[in-house]
C-alpha cells in the first residue's frame, strides 16, 4: 500500500491510523468536513493532503489529484450518539453516503474499500462475536451499519473493487469521543468528582487505538476480499475492572459509586471479539495492555 484515502479521520481510530500510516510511509488523502473544530487534529505532514468533503459531497467528489490510490478507508458516519442512534432518516442517508464512498473509491483508482461497522450490528449476544454470528441489531445505527456493509460489498464487487467490512467493538485512546466511558470517567476523576456508575457487571472487550490502527493497515495490505473482521482485543473483562483501573491511574483516592445508574432497557451485557481470522489472515494481535493505554491517554492530556 503506497497511498490511502480516509474519511472520518478525526475520530479515535482515524487519527491512530494516520499515525500508523505515517510510520509506514503511506501517502494519504484525508477527507474532512469544512469548519469542523476537529480538523486541527490532522497533522501537517508531507505525506498528508487534506481535502474538504462532507459526507453529502462524496457523490460528486472527483479525482483532481493526478494520482491513483490503493485503499479507501471509510470511517465517517453521522448521528452516532444518544437519541440520534435511532434517527432512521439520518441512518438511511448514511447508507447512501457509504455507497457514495465506494463510487469515489472507484474514481480514485482504489483497489480495495474497507468499511467500518459496529458491534451494534449484532444486537445483544451472549457469546464470542464472530464474523458469521447472526446479526439482530436493535437500533437504527446498528441496522444501517449492517445494511451498509452488505450493500457496499455488492456495489464494490460490481465496480471490481475488493471489499472488506469490519465490526468495531470498543476502541479507546487519544481523540476518543467525550461521552465514552473511558473519556468521561477520566474527566470526572481529573475534576475530583465522585462518578455515579452502573454496577459494571458487563463483560467488555476494549482495544487500544494504536492496535486497531495496525490492524487496519494490515487489512489494507493483506486482508482477504469478501471477508468481515471483528475488531477487538479478543478478551473480555467486567466493566467494573476497567473502571477501577482508570481510577487507580487517574485518582487512586476516588470513590466510585457503582450501582447508582441503572442499566438501560436494551443494555448489552457481553461483547468479546473472535480475532482468529485477523491472526490467520494478516498476522495481527493486540500488544497494548489496558493500563498502558490509559497511561498513554493521560500523557496526551
Amino acid at each position: 500500500m503506497k497511498r490511502a484515502i480516509i474519511t472520518g479521520a478525526t475520530g479515535v481510530v482515524g487519527m491512530a491510523l494516520i499515525k500508523e500510516l505515517i510510520k509506514n510511509n503511506v501517502e494519504m488523502l484525508v477527507l474532512c468536513r469544512e469548519g469542523s473544530p476537529k480538523n486541527g487534529r490532522i497533522p501537517v505532514h508531507p505525506l498528508i493532503t487534506k481535502k474538504y468533503c462532507s459526507l453529502n459531497e462524496l457523490y460528486g467528489l472527483q479525482n483532481d489529484t493526478g494520482k491513483e490510490y490503493d485503499v479507501f478507508y471509510h470511517f465517517a458516519w453521522a448521528a452516532t450518539a444518544g437519541p440520534d442512534r435511532n434517527n432512521m432518516y439520518a441512518h438511511a442517508d448514511n447508507i447512501k453516503y457509504a455507497l457514495d464512498a465506494v463510487s469515489a473509491a472507484k474514481r480514485f483508482g482504489c483497489r480495495m474499500f474497507i468499511g467500518a461497522g459496529s458491534q451494534a450490528e449484532y444486537g445483544r449476544h451472549e457469546g464470542i462475536l464472530k464474523p458469521e454470528t447472526p446479526c439482530f441489531p436493535e437500533n437504527g445505527y446498528g441496522m444501517a451499519k449492517l445494511c451498509a456493509g452488505q450493500m457496499t460489498r455488492e456495489y464494490a464487487h460490481q465496480l471490481r473493487i475488493k471489499h472488506i467490512w469490519t465490526r468495531i467493538l470498543s476502541v479507546y485512546g487519544p481523540n476518543d469521543g467525550k461521552n465514552t466511558m473511558v473519556t468521561s470517567l477520566i474527566k470526572k476523576l481529573k475534576n475530583r468528582e465522585t462518578p455515579a456508575l452502573t454496577k459494571g457487571e458487563q463483560m467488555w472487550d476494549y482495544l487500544y487505538s494504536e492496535d486497531a490502527a495496525r490492524a487496519y493497515r494490515l487489512l489494507g495490505e493483506k486482508g482477504i476480499c469478501g471477508k468481515t473482521y471483528v475488531i477487538g482485543s479478543g478478551e473480555a473483562r467486567p466493566l467494573k475492572e476497567y473502571m477501577e483501573t482508570i481510577r487507580d491511574i487517574v485518582y487512586p483516592d476516588a470513590r466510585l459509586e457503582f450501582g447508582e445508574i441503572p442499566y438501560s432497557e436494551k443494555q448489552v451485557m457481553y461483547i468479546c471479539a473472535d480475532i482468529s481470522e485477523l491472526k490467520k489472515d494478516i498476522g495481527w494481535e493486540p500488544t497494548t495492555d489496558f493500563s498502558e493505554g490509559i497511561n498513554e491517554i493521560m500523557r496526551h492530556y
